[in-house]
């Protein structure tokens, strides 16, 4: 069992090695930051959505702009879609589950406000079809996803593709740097 333990947190810190030795990756991760700073100071929102852990990540995620990360300051403009349920069930029984997302982009959403979808596989509908949305409404589009970003990587102005196809992996990745994107535009926003 403990041998079994070591293999997977070697397994987490070789995909984590990766990320810190990527560029490219970290690049997109500063350019993550500074945008989201300049739409919040813009007034804009910042949206999340995913499926299972994907969607339970964008909600802790969505969570510490809306409240707080390290310093206590004023709320930012944050949420994970899928939050109500009564909306989220209706729209899927009376529409389709492929459209909980987009539907709700497409009456809330401004021009200028970010959507990040979360997929590890990169090739959730109901996420593609959000991020379609958004792009016909001026949104910016962040996709975090697994290697190669899959159908996502087209529809995504920013991609955060963790270098994993191993779901676990990819979503310990997403939170990595999502908590580092976090904290950064906390420190860059209030000027702690």
């Amino acid at each position: 069992m403990n041998e079994k333990i070591k293999e997977i947190i070697s397994e987490s810190l070789a995909v984590k090695t990766k990320v810190l030795q990527d560029e490219r990756l970290i690049g997109i991760v500063g350019g993550i930051v500074s945008l989201i700073v300049d739409r919040f100071r813009e007034g804009k929102h910042l949206y999340f959505c995913g499926n299972g852990g994907s969607a339970a990540d964008a909600q802790h995620l969505a969570a510490e702009f809306s409240g707080r990360f390290y310093i206590n300051r004023d709320a930012l403009p944050s949420e994970a879609l899928h939050c109500n349920t009564s909306y989220l069930t209706a729209v899927a029984n009376d529409f389709s589950y492929d459209l909980i997302y987009s539907r709700l982009i497409k009456g809330i959403g401004k021009p200028r406000d970010i959507l990040v979808g979360m997929s590890t596989s990169g090739n959730s509908v109901n996420i593609i079809k959000a991020l379609e949305t958004a792009k016909e409404k001026g949104i910016t589009t962040i996709g975090m996803t697994g290697e190669g970003g899959g159908k996502m990587k087209e529809l995504c102005d920013y991609l955060i593709d963790i270098p994993s196809r191993n779901t676990p992996r990819i979503q310990e990745g997403h939170m990595l740097l999502g908590h580092i994107i976090c904290q950064l535009v906390e420190a860059k926003y209030f000027g702690a």
